[in-house]
């Protein structure tokens, strides 16, 4: 138990370096490349940093742990919105661009509803069971390659960067970028092992500890990103790096393996989860819409669902 704890603490460590000279190798890509900071957040920043996601997924579908798979995925989205958005826009507020409020977003709570109504067969037929076929898995990576089209058709529109800014070399930005990567990764993986033992060794459910431990830590690259990127005044990769992080997570983390290896038999999780991670995503595109800032107050109405939401998960 004591390793366990030692090795957390080294995770944290870890985790936290390896996101700062990730942001700062993130900034200089986009810098250097003349494209807009909020498409490196939605690419590099979001797939790097939900590496750790599709790991634990693979890892989950070949064990037959089919309730951790899914829990991750809704874990981290729900954790992705309510903690990380909330808590970034505390120390700041987030300015958001007229692209991600008008595009990004929408297609965020479209993936969302879409991987819920996917999960509730019971929903539409008492005689099924829910269940994620490898069906649902081709769907949902037919919807995901069109935020890949998107991506693409964005990325070949240059912008304009201001000649007075101090940007890193190119070699050393890749090398920020990936240093930083290795840092978050390995550094999560300290903290989901440690806490997962830790979690288990106190005798909690296996729902409880994919929507908690593992989605909290398969999610620390994304809240330590984002945070770091917020105090460094890089919104764009803070709003991307969360927006990014979600639709990955539903169209790749659950997506590709259960395409790939099979999809998941009868699992077991609460509606409220989906209803919880669907109105997130809801509230992000609100907050956003109405004046293209997430305030604090908005930062703290995030927090206070979050706190709302993990209480019933703990307690009921």
């Amino acid at each position: 138990m004591i390793l366990n704890i030692i090795l957390l603490v080294l995770g944290f460590v870890i985790l936290i370096k390896g996101a700062d000279l990730f942001v700062d190798g993130a900034s200089g890509i986009a810098a250097n490349f003349k494209v807009s900071k909020i498409l490196i957040g939605l690419t590099i920043v979001a797939f790097g940093t939900s590496a750790p996601e599709l790991a634990v997924s693979i890892k989950s579908i070949f064990s037959g742990n089919g309730d951790i798979v899914l829990g991750n995925v809704i874990g981290s989205n729900i954790l992705n919105i309510l903690l990380i958005i909330g808590l970034s826009a505390i120390f700041h507020t987030l300015t958001v661009k007229n692209n991600t409020v008008k595009k990004e977003l929408p297609i965020t709570m479209l993936i969302t509803t879409l991987f819920a109504v996917l999960l509730s067969d019971q929903a539409f037929d008492k005689t099924l069971t829910n269940s994620f076929t490898r069906n649902d898995g081709i769907i949902i990576l037919l919807f995901f390659s069109i935020f890949i089209y998107y991506l693409i058709s964005i990325s070949r529109k240059k912008i304009d960067i201001e000649q007075e800014e101090k940007k890193l070399p190119m070699s050393k930005s890749i090398i920020f970028t990936i240093i930083g990567l290795v840092g978050i990764i390995l550094g999560s993986n300290f903290v989901v092992d440690s806490a997962s033992f830790i979690a288990k060794a106190l005798g909690v459910t296996e729902r409880l500890v994919s929507l908690t431990v593992i989605a909290l830590g398969t999610s620390l690259p994304e809240l330590v990103t984002s945070v770091t990127a917020t105090r460094k005044g890089e919104y764009d990769i803070a709003i991307g790096n969360v927006v990014g992080s979600n639709i990955f997570n539903i169209g790749m983390v659950i997506g590709l393996p259960t395409t790939l290896f099979g999809g998941v038999g009868t699992i077991n999780f609460s509606y409220i989860d989906l209803f919880v991670m669907i109105t997130a995503s809801v509230l992000l595109f609100a907050f956003s819409y109405n004046d293209y800032k997430i305030t604090k107050k908005e930062g703290i109405t995030l927090l206070i669902l979050f706190v709302a939401y993990y209480g019933y998960v703990l307690f009921f």
